[in-house]
């Protein structure tokens, strides 16, 4: 993160489909971009990467529901709109931060109900992510 000082990353085993794959050495976290955001959906955390080093997270996070899932994959930050309004679901997304083209995007909301789709954020995550996250820089979702 630009603003705050890179925090040391920890070495750290990420369990998926049962078995043991090392984090990031550089990072601590289970993905591998140099500057963006790293959301792991099986644990609900994200993270902040910059110049390789972990400098924010994790963070709790709550994703797609059923139906709505958030795509694994990797890609870039599109736009980003300080105080949008979800047309289709009625509601407010501050901080939004979008990382697909179907609208997918980082935002404040509920850590306890799951989204259409989006990154729900803790009010202090999401400004976070706003500021710390650019256009163009990448976003990983791993499962």
């Amino acid at each position: 993160m630009r603003k705050l000082g890179t925090l040391a990353a920890a070495l750290a085993l990420t369990f998926t489909t049962g078995l043991a794959a090392p984090a990031n050495a550089s990072t601590g976290t289970p993905c591998d971009i140099q500057d963006g955001a790293c959301l792991k959906l099986s644990t609900n955390q994200a993270w902040l990467i910059y110049r390789g080093n972990l400098s924010y997270g994790p963070v709790p996070v709550t994703h797609g529901r059923p139906g709505y899932e958030t795509p694994v994959g990797t890609f870039s930050v599109l736009r980003k709109v300080k105080n949008d309004w979800s047309v289709p679901y009625n509601a407010p997304m501050p901080n939004s931060v979008y990382f697909t083209q179907s609208g997918i995007a980082f935002h404040e909301g509920s850590l306890t109900e799951l989204s259409h789709g989006c990154v729900h954020l803790s009010p202090e995550a999401a400004l976070t992510f706003f500021d710390n996250l650019f256009v163009g820089e990448q976003v990983q979702v791993v499962p």
